[in-house]
């Protein structure tokens, strides 16, 4: 599924076509995604300007002139194709994604610019509504969400509260989303290695002198995957024609039984199984 940095990839791709654009013609293509299409999905978009288009956590938030907020979430194999005078770009051509196929192509958005983009979800993980713009927080999809980990309510301070006493393991609790929005199992192995702390660490055994520095490592790996055009994309081209590989750079992810990249260590990469999911660390560094 993808992460954070991947859904603000195709943010950025979508933003410059859609932001201040008025919504000229919607095409919805099926009843239902994962979930039904809200009720009078196509006329209540139909000539609505797209006044922002944000992110949170990883949730796609288009701001409307009429009040409603479009939320849109990727799923696992949802993609956009954008469609302008510049040519045809896929803001996020994931790894493990199918071929562009005409029939899993479900909604059409057309801008007053002569901008038209398409949505694709070929196993329709994916899911779109339409909340009230005072209502979004309050919603099912976000009500006790935690802090952005790039934005400023994302701190030490917050971390210590939220590990205090606790015997669940830092990944864990890292991945839980009434703690920090967003993150996922990529970037946290990643963000775990870098800071030298064990995945197998119960959070509330870290000091509190490792909370600052592990916040940083946080925010710095999700920063290079957001410059480099996200983990998981493959054959992106950002606006300045880069391609973006971040998954190039991974120090521990999906390097079971290489060297661990770490100055002086000499350990080996190591993976296990946490809640499903792996987990990938080195032993003689991350403590």
């Amino acid at each position: 599924m993808p992460e954070l940095p991947e859904v603000e990839t195709v943010r950025r791709g979508l933003a410059p076509v859609l932001e201040g654009a008025r919504l000229t013609r919607v095409e919805q293509r099926r009843p239902d995604l994962r979930f039904p299409f809200p009720e009078g999905f196509v006329q209540r978009l139909t000539g609505a300007t797209l006044t922002r288009l944000d992110r949170r956590a990883k949730y796609l938030l288009g701001h409307l002139d009429r009040g409603d907020v479009l939320v849109m979430h990727l799923g696992m194999t949802g993609r956009f194709e954008i469609e302008a005078a510049e040519g045809t770009v896929r803001p996020g051509e994931f790894i493990y994604a199918a071929p562009p196929d005409p029939k899993h192509a479900h909604v059409v958005f057309e801008t007053d610019r002569g901008g038209r983009v398409t949505y694709s979800d070929p196993r329709r993980f994916g899911f779109m509504g339409l909340i009230p713009a005072g209502a979004v927080e309050s919603h099912p999809w976000f009500a006790g969400m935690g802090p952005e980990p790039l934005g400023p309510d994302f701190d030490a301070s917050l971390l210590a509260r939220a590990f205090a006493g606790r015997k669940q393991n830092a990944k864990v609790l890292l991945l839980d989303q009434r703690i920090v929005a967003g993150l996922g199992n990529i970037y946290v192995c990643e963000a775990l290695h870098r800071a030298g702390v064990s995945p197998l660490k119960p959070a509330g055994k870290i000091p509190r002198a490792r909370l600052g520095p592990l916040v940083a490592v946080i925010r710095e790996v999700l920063e290079e995957a957001i410059a480099a055009g996200g983990s998981t994309l493959r054959d992106f081209a950002a606006t300045d024609g880069a391609l973006g590989y971040f998954q190039h750079r991974f120090q521990a992810y999906g390097r079971e039984k290489e060297p661990c990249g770490t100055p002086g260590c000499g350990g080996t990469i190591a993976r296990i199984v946490q809640g499903g999911r792996s987990t990938f660390y080195c032993p003689r560094c991350q403590r």
